[in-house]
């Protein structure tokens, strides 16, 4: 089974995606822990590696190419990045894409990387609005188009326990029978 989590930075992605993976006995892929690996490897913050990445279209590009190919060879997967849902396209089971309020992601990031939520909340805006141009000239992706994903959640609703139970949920009860079709991906790589 491979399920994917998607969202954007601060929506609760990783959390919930060890969750789901410890409750579906599954292995877990980031590819935030990927981009943060590629980064420090060549002596750059995320921040800086992801302005480099403005520039230099191979950075988002290896990655993502390592994240298609994992959602092709892996079984017994939860991948989770912001475009999880659209590298694995048609490989994935289940897509699911996790939001929630800028400010409430930027505090989050802020308690994480131990910054004013101000700071990081305008930062994390910076950094959306890169990506999503990146994706939009990359793969043709528009970000904010979430008809791929099979279920939705604004996190600063509940905690990661009631989000867990609302996809272990979805998962459990899905009847094959009962679907009426998948939402197809069109993505327009070169993978």
């Amino acid at each position: 089974m491979l399920l994917t989590v998607s969202g954007p930075p601060g929506s609760g992605k990783s959390t919930t995606a060890e969750l789901l993976a410890d409750a579906f006995d599954l292995d877990h892929v980031s590819g935030g822990d990927i981009f943060r690996e590629l980064a420090d490897e060549r002596g750059y913050t995320p921040l800086e590696f992801n302005k480099l990445a403005e520039e230099n279209d191979e950075i988002d590009r290896d990655l993502d190419r390592r994240l298609r190919e994992i959602a092709v060879d892996a079984d017994d997967l939860v991948l989770e990045s912001r475009l999880a849902g659209w590298l694995a396209g048609e490989e994935a089971d289940f897509r699911f894409w996790l939001d929630a309020p800028a400010r409430v992601r930027g505090e989050r990031i802020a308690e994480r990387e131990e910054k004013e939520p101000a700071r990081a909340t305008e930062e994390t805006k910076a950094r959306e609005a890169s990506e999503a141009q990146r994706y939009e000239e990359y793969y043709g992706i528009d970000i904010q188009d979430l008809t791929i994903y099979d279920l939705s959640v604004n996190t600063a609703r509940w905690g990661p326990d009631a989000v867990l139970d609302m996809l272990v949920t979805a998962v459990e009860r899905y009847d094959a029978a009962g679907d009426e079709g998948k939402a197809l991906v069109d993505l327009e790589t070169d993978f």
